[in-house]
C-alpha cells in the first residue's frame, strides 16, 4: 500500500476476506444435522417471500447485491455485523457459561499480536498519544474470584480515525494490537487510548444494504478482547463506554449491560477505568 492510498469498504473488505480464506476452517455437522439447518434456513426464506409477496423485480435486486457483495469481498463484513451477534448468543447460552459475557469477535481480529508485559502502554503512533489516554486495569479470575496466573488478555481496538491496522492503509502493522501477559495474580495495566464511534465500512454492498432501510453504519466506540488462562475456558469479548453515542443503537446488536465500562477522568487528564474477567473451567 502506499502513502497516498485511503481506507474503502472495498479495500477493508478484500482485506478480511483474504485474512479469513488463508486460514481454511471445517465444522463436524454430520450429514442428518446440515441437512436440517438446511431445510429450516429454506424455509425461513419461503416464509419471508410468501409473508411479503417479494416481486421479481425485488428478487433481481437481491441476487445482484448478493455477487455484489462477493465481488467486493465484503461477506466477512456483513455476516460479522448482522449474523455473529446471534451466533455467539446461542453458544453463551447453550455453554450455560457463567463467567465474564461473551460478543462478537467482528471481522479485523488478527492472531499472534506482539506480546506484552502486564503493565503496558499499547503499540500506537504519535499522533495517537493527541487523543485521550485511557488506563484499562484489572484482574482475569476463576469464577470464585481466585487471581488465575498465566492468563492473557488480547487487545485489539480502532484508532481515532476508527481504522484498524492491518486492515486500512498507512497504518503500523500492530497499531493499537498486543497480547498482555498478566501478572501471578492475574492482574493488567495497560495504557490506550480512548476510542471513538465509528462507521463501519459503507461504500459497498454493506452500505447499500443499510442505505435501503434507512438505517446507520455507526458502531459505538469499543475494545476488542481475548481473554485466556490455563484449565479456563477462552472468552471474545467487547467492552463499551457508558454515555457513549451509539450503544443503545449499534448496527451490530453487539452490546451487553454487563459489557459497559463507566470511566472516570483522573487529575492528570487521563480516563481510568477497571474491568475484571471471569473464566469459567474447561469442560
Amino acid at each position: 500500500m502506499t502513502s497516498t492510498e485511503t481506507a474503502t469498504a472495498h479495500a477493508s473488505g478484500n482485506a478480511a476476506t483474504d485474512k479469513f480464506k488463508s486460514d481454511r476452517v471445517s465444522a463436524d455437522t454430520s450429514p442428518e444435522r446440515a441437512s436440517a439447518i438446511y431445510r429450516d434456513v429454506l424455509k425461513a426464506f419461503a416464509d419471508v417471500i410468501h409473508k411479503h409477496e417479494v416481486t421479481y423485480d425485488e428478487y433481481r435486486v437481491l441476487k445482484q447485491w448478493v455477487i455484489d457483495v462477493g465481488e467486493y469481498g465484503e461477506w466477512p463484513l456483513w455476516l460479522d455485523v448482522f449474523v455473529e451477534h446471534e451466533i455467539e448468543d446461542v453458544n453463551y447460552s447453550r455453554n450455560a457459561l457463567a463467567g465474564t459475557k461473551g460478543s462478537i469477535e467482528g471481522p479485523y481480529y488478527v492472531a499472534n499480536s506482539p506480546t506484552l508485559p502486564s503493565k503496558c502502554t499499547m503499540p500506537m503512533r504519535d499522533k495517537d498519544r493527541d487523543a485521550t489516554p485511557l488506563v484499562f486495569s484489572g484482574q482475569v479470575t476463576d469464577l470464585e474470584g481466585n487471581g488465575l496466573a498465566g492468563a492473557t488478555v488480547e487487545l485489539w481496538h480502532a484508532d481515532e480515525d476508527g481504522l484498524y491496522s492491518q486492515f486500512a492503509p498507512n497504518l503500523p502493522e500492530w497499531n493499537l494490537r498486543g497480547t498482555i501477559v498478566c501478572d501471578d495474580e492475574g492482574r493488567y495495566e495497560i495504557t490506550t487510548l480512548q476510542p471513538a464511534p465509528y462507521q463501519i465500512p459503507h461504500d459497498g454492498p454493506t452500505g447499500w444494504f443499510i442505505e435501503s432501510y434507512g438505517g446507520h453504519p455507526w458502531r459505538p466506540a469499543h475494545l476488542h478482547l481475548m481473554v485466556k488462562a490455563p484449565g479456563k475456558l477462552p472468552i471474545t469479548t467487547q467492552l463499551y463506554f457508558a454515555g457513549g453515542q451509539w450503544v443503545e443503537n449499534d448496527v451490530a446488536t453487539a452490546v451487553k449491560p454487563e459489557l459497559v465500562l463507566d470511566p472516570k477522568t483522573g487529575d492528570d487528564g487521563r480516563n481510568y477505568v477497571t474491568y475484571n474477567f471471569a473464566l469459567d473451567p474447561e469442560a
